[in-house]
């Protein structure tokens, strides 16, 4: 088929849903430079922070939360639902979109509504399981469904028959040569060359319990000769570093370039968010995941795999003390051959083409 000449993408409010989101249209643009790329997104979402920057056109419409449960009757009723419908619908005519791309998030659901009124394809992207209530709702108008883990058709009957294509992730992330780039890494932070890292990133949301735990073992860490590089996350306090450690302990508080926080390390301590477990295990970065325990437990869902191919290890949030981390962590940090043999599962189970894929699967939709 000829190439796509416009693209709508919705997705917004968490990272989650807008950087797969980007590195799905810099595929695009990649393979087209010539493509109209239109995202949808909401006033108050986190999508206008990240996409304006990256030079894609970033439409607003109103989107509101929705109820937990999916029927039809929740389309009939709100009138305000068919408001924001309307608002997409004249941004996809305006732009002559020849397809929608939703990646999740309140905002995905009028762009799903319009795209259906329209008969126009979609595409649905979810990482999730359960699935999102914004893509419950947008597989009740489509076929063309994927997925980013081959857990997630196993365990979600909604999505028994998705297309798994992995998750997009950008480049800077998908071509990242480790071993290349790591020296370079560590002089980026003032790390030492010849010393195991250990990186410690918890994510904006909930991260409190991992940073008291990482600060409380600190000192048991330095004496040990683990250098530690710490995203404290730019919405949490930060928390006491002792001060006179034989050995660096970096702190920041939001790091935008994670792939030079991923190369200087040697072993990743965080959350189970969908992104995190695809981007460690796509560059094959041994990883010990603490997942976030207020929720439905999808970020357990999401390390358990990755984790059982022998590319982690998972504790619970309420046992991560800083004696836990001194009796496993060290040990572990300081094994290179059982962290190689972690990171060889780990890259076994990732994958790097998620973008690519996603982009096939597409033109295979808007071909039908």
């Amino acid at each position: 088929m000829g190439p796509l000449r416009s693209v709508v993408l919705a997705g917004g409010g968490t990272g989650g849903h807008i950087y797969p989101l980007l590195a799905f249209a810099d595929c695009l643009r990649r393979h087209d430079p010539g493509v109209r790329i239109t995202c949808l997104g909401t006033p108050k979402g986190l999508e206008n922070e990240l996409i304006p920057p990256q030079g894609y056109d970033l439409r607003q419409i109103p989107a509101y939360q929705l109820p937990r449960s999916v029927n039809m009757n929740l389309v009939k009723t709100p009138g305000r639902m068919w408001t924001a419908a309307r608002a997409a619908g004249k941004v996809i005519d305006e732009v002559q979109a020849d397809v929608v791309v939703g990646f999740g998030g309140y905002v995905s659901v009028p762009a799903y509504l319009a795209a259906w009124r329209r008969e126009l394809p979609i595409v649905i992207h979810e990482v999730n399981v359960p699935p999102g209530v914004a893509n419950r709702l947008g597989m009740k108008f489509t076929r063309h469904v994927a997925v980013g883990f081959p857990h997630q058709p196993v365990q979600a009957e909604s999505l028994r028959d998705a297309r798994v294509v992995g998750v997009p992730l950008r480049r800077g992330i998908a071509g990242l040569d480790r071993v290349a780039l790591r020296t370079a890494a560590r002089a980026h932070f003032g790390l030492r060359p010849d010393l195991p890292v250990l990186f410690v990133a918890g994510g904006s949301q909930g991260a409190r319990s991992i940073n008291l735990a990482v600060s409380g073992a600190a000192k048991e860490l330095a004496r040990q000769g683990v250098q530690v590089l710490h995203v404290i996350g730019a919405r949490n306090e930060p928390v006491p570093i002792p001060s006179d450690l034989p050995v660096p302990y970096v702190t920041l508080p939001y790091l935008s370039e994670m792939e030079l926080g991923y190369a200087a390390a040697d072993l990743m301590l965080g959350r189970g968010g969908a992104m995190t477990c695809a981007e460690v295990a796509a560059i094959g970065l041994p990883t010990v995941y603490v997942p976030y325990p207020h929720s439905n437990q999808e970020q357990k869902r999401n390390a358990l795999p990755v984790v059982e191919t022998g590319g982690g290890l998972l504790v619970d949030d309420a046992e991560l003390t800083p004696d836990w981390l001194e009796r496993t962590v060290i040990p572990l940090i300081r094994d290179p051959h059982r962290l190689a043999a972690m990171g060889a599962a780990a890259s076994a189970y990732g994958r790097r083409d998620g973008d690519e894929a996603l982009l096939n699967f597409v033109y295979e939709a808007v071909a039908r």
